[in-house]
């Protein structure tokens, strides 16, 4: 009998979050969610990755919590699908290569595009400035700044900087979208 009441207190204790992870072309969103399921830097990293097209979608659980992931791929011609996999989500992922300020105004037009969809108000927001391990990367103040993040006022919206291959702040990152959930 002790281990029913122990299932169903677990049942209850269980939640489901689904995400989904936008941005630009090779700024990380696929190194990101293998990272996030492996719980590890992927072994076969590499600046040769294969781009995603369309989208992969992922289930990964971290401790009680069901991640739910939607890989969308950054290429323009994706871009007008960005929506469609953001829609009923429980929060939006925006990667950027935070070593690629050349790339700034793009990634901002599309996050505000993106943001500005009516059906997608509300949907919490967070932004990761990837690639820090690099010397070019810039801060997350910049970040913030630059992809005019302070003018976003219709949802909950944060901003960190991380590497996938050294993992850097990635367990804060997890802390904040396993939080996010129902």
């Amino acid at each position: 009998m002790a281990g029913f009441f122990s299932s169903f207190f677990h049942f209850f204790l269980s939640k489901t979050a689904e995400i989904a992870i936008v941005g630009l072309q090779a700024s990380g969103k696929t190194s990101f969610v293998n990272v996030i399921g492996s719980g590890q830097v992927d072994p076969l990293w590499s600046e040769d990755v294969v781009p995603t097209v369309g989208f992969i979608f992922r289930k990964v659980r971290k401790g009680n919590v069901t991640l739910k992931i939607w890989d969308v791929a950054g290429q323009p011609k994706f871009r007008s699908m960005w929506e469609r996999y953001c829609h009923g989500v429980d929060a939006i992922v925006f990667i950027i290569d935070s070593a690629d300020p050349e790339k700034f105004n793009t990634a901002r037009f599309e996050l505000h595009q993106l943001l500005g969809q009516p059906a997608l108000t509300g949907v919490p927001l967070l932004v990761l400035g990837n690639k820090n391990d690099l010397d070019s990367h810039v801060p997350v103040k910049d970040l913030i700044r630059d992809l005019q993040l302070d003018k976003i006022a219709d949802r909950p919206v944060s901003c960190y900087s991380c590497s996938m291959k050294s993992q850097h702040n990635l367990d804060i990152v997890l802390q904040w979208l396993t939080g996010r959930s129902h």
